[in-house]
């Protein structure tokens, strides 16, 4: 009896498609198997780019003769520690009883490219039909829907051929590039970080990464700090002592003095106590209203979680890993709780969209969650949620947001503290869209002593609104945590009102007189920017051209950063394991290490391109472009094989390693530990 073939790309998927498919499986080694259905998993990978020595064993030693190395064909080989998975889904693949192919792996490049892998290895008849299931959650209908439409895998060549090139990419740059700097530069560079020997491991995305992270540092080391002193006037407002903040104005008697920082305070301390001086010496006990504003201010929910955001925001919250966010995403969604996780978009489709409703009702078994949702469904706002910012197909390449499908709950007493902090984190955010904006009140206050003016600014809630959903704990802590102005200066920032303040602002008119009963300053100073953390740095990545000052090319890289969301992860994860960054897992804080800023001046001296984002973004941009049709893999892989012999043979020819011991004397006394010593000597 003819059987359909179903490959997942791990064997937890697998489980799920057995279930899904209600037939009477029976588990072999290596997949299942019923009446009229097959299933077997990868294991990830299990099909691999062959080393150069594959090719030639002249090329195992690494010499300037045998670079640039691009081969005419590429060479693939079976991963040795899953071969014996390999040759399971080999077997099944060429079953003559087979008469179908159900391609399940991942949704997405990835996804297809070890398919495509073993589809090639296992040498599988071109007649035999293939079809991809194309799925957004692992529920029982989403499965049983992707399996229904499926397409004939013919209509994601076009991905594929990206795939392989991205492959292709990545692994003529790393051989050519490493093997090109490691031979002119990794003696000396040994050398001066007192290793035996080392090699000088670069990449198209990582490279680029560890210059984003090395500049930062670098601004961080030359940034001057600014002192500035600002005058406050204490007065009495209802009975509160409130604070009001000195402005120079036109009426001042400091107005374009060189005295002034910004427009607001003073570059000495003796400037801000003179005119302290000059109020208190004045004789003036009141100060007048002279403009008073009121109005409603509306803060809407944020966008869904894409991938880069989750981690971002589980870096700051829980002070995770993007990769250990990784992790519990995909566990979340092999236990159907949420949907696929790998995904750029922010932003639901209008299909999600006319059933939505059946994920907000699951979420009424959810205790944490129970009446929110309760309350969702009671109202209407999910039933017009496709007319809104919420839902935006032309927003979204290959899956919607990250979002909860409402089913799977019975796996939440299995989540660690973390994973189910995370479901909880996706469900507030999915919620929130369906609640109205939160309403805020702000009151701005101007008042005169004298010649200067004060003024000050108050915001209250007025309608909690979608906040109502982010009333829980860890959220709460993100709120005393949120980022300040990278200056140090928070002129601007409205100040909280208590209740009997409140109620004299709404009382307070223009004309008003103020018992003026102090004055004070506040002394600050400018600040260094901030270092990146592993959840800043992911959404760094994501957005590329913030680096780019051309507008045009900035607007041509829009939506195509650095790497991909399924991949940023395990960059940051490399370049730690490598030695050129740390972490700090308590903070997420991430630096360089002494090796790692060593190596960014050896590409800077020879291959500048690879740290620039801009260059990094645009094979990205390329890539699409091939996944969309929009260019041809020819075309491609013509480009990348000009710049690789190109920039291999300037380093062969131009460069030497005359000026490291300069560069080592540099930078080497701003680390207190040679951070190099805990590189993996190769």
């Amino acid at each position: 009896m003819p059987k359909n073939l179903f490959i997942t790309e791990k064997p937890s998927v697998a489980s799920q498609f057995s279930q899904a498919l209600h037939e009477n499986m029976r588990r072999s080694d290596g997949f299942f198997e019923g009446d009229s259905s097959v299933i077997t998993w990868c294991v990830g990978h299990l099909v691999s780019m062959s080393y150069p020595e594959e090719y030639d064993p002249a090329l195992k030693l690494w010499r300037y003769d045998t670079i640039p190395f691009i081969p005419d064909t590429y060479k693939y080989q079976v991963i040795d520690n899953v071969k014996k998975q390999f040759e399971i889904v080999k077997k099944l693949l060429t079953r003559d009883d087979i008469a179908c192919i159900y391609i399940c792996t991942d949704s997405g490049r990835e996804g297809e490219y070890i398919y495509r892998l073993v589809d090639r290895m296992a040498e599988v008849p071109a007649d035999k039909p293939r079809k991809r299931v194309w799925i957004d959650s692992q529920t029982e209908e989403e499965i049983a829907r992707g399996i229904r439409e499926a397409k004939d895998w013919s209509a994601y060549d076009n991905l594929s051929d990206a795939a392989y090139l991205r492959a292709q990419e990545d692994y003529l740059m790393g051989i050519n590039f490493t093997r090109a700097l490691t031979l002119k530069y990794s003696k000396k560079c040994a050398s001066l970080l007192g290793l035996e020997r080392l090699t000088v491991t670069v990449g198209r995305v990582m490279t680029c990464v560890l210059g984003i992270v090395v500049r930062r540092e670098q601004e961080i080391r030359n940034f001057v700090k600014t002192p500035f002193y600002k005058v406050l006037m204490k007065a009495d407002i209802g009975g509160e002592e409130a604070d009001l903040l000195w402005k120079v104005s036109d009426s001042s008697a400091y107005m374009g003095s060189p005295l002034l920082y910004k427009d607001n305070g003073f570059k000495e301390r003796a400037a801000a106590e003179k005119l302290i001086s000059d109020l208190e010496s004045s004789g003036n006990k009141e100060a007048e209203i002279t403009e008073i504003s009121r109005k409603s201010e509306k803060k809407n929910p944020p966008l869904l979680f894409n991938l880069a955001e989750l981690q971002n925001v589980c870096s700051k919250l829980f002070k995770i890993s993007p990769a250990d966010t990784l992790n519990i995403a995909q566990e979340l969604y092999e236990k159907k709780l949420t949907t696929y996780p790998r995904t750029d978009a922010r932003v639901l489709s209008t299909a999600v969209c006319k059933e939505i409703n059946k994920n907000i009702s699951g979420l009424k078994s959810y205790s944490m969650l129970s009446a929110e949702a309760s309350e969702v469904l009671a109202g209407d706002a999910w039933k017009s949620i496709a007319k809104t910012k919420y839902c935006n197909d032309k927003a979204i390449t290959d899956h919607y947001a990250i979002i909860p499908t409402g089913q799977g709950l019975g796996n939440l007493g299995s989540l660690s503290r973390q994973a189910a902090d995370v479901y909880e984190l996706i469900c507030r955010r999915f919620l929130s869209v369906f609640y109205p904006a939160a309403v805020f009140k702000k009151t701005q206050i101007t008042a005169s002593e004298g010649r200067e003016i004060f003024t000050a600014s108050y915001k209250v809630p007025e309608s909690e609104g979608y906040m109502k959903v982010f009333n829980c704990s860890f959220q709460n802590k993100n709120d005393q945590t949120e980022d300040k102005p990278e200056n140090g200066d928070d002129e601007n920032d409205d100040q909280a009102a208590d209740e009997t303040l409140r109620k004299a602002l709404e009382t307070l008119k223009k004309g008003d007189k103020l018992k003026v009963c102090s004055h004070d300053i506040k002394e600050g100073e400018t600040s260094p920017p901030k270092r990146y953390t592993s959840g800043s740095i992911i959404l760094t990545m994501e957005n590329a051209g913030q680096f780019i000052e051309d507008e045009e090319l900035r607007a041509q890289i829009k939506g195509s950063g650095i790497g991909t969301s399924a991949t940023r992860a395990e960059i940051l994860t490399k370049l730690q394991t490598i030695g050129y960054l740390d972490l700090n897992k308590k903070t997420q804080i991430i630096t360089p290490t002494l090796l790692g800023e060593m190596i960014y001046y050896i590409v800077n001296g020879s291959i500048p391109s690879l740290l620039d984002a801009k260059l990094t973004a645009s094979w990205e941009k390329g890539l699409s472009g091939v996944a969309d049709g929009s260019i041809t893999s020819e075309d491609y892989k013509e480009k990348l094989g000009k710049f690789v012999t190109a920039k291999t043979n300037e380093v062969k020819g131009k460069y030497n390693s005359d000026g490291l011991d300069d560069v080592y004397k540099h930078i080497s006394g701003y680390y207190k530990k040679p951070a190099a010593a805990k590189a993996k000597k190769s």
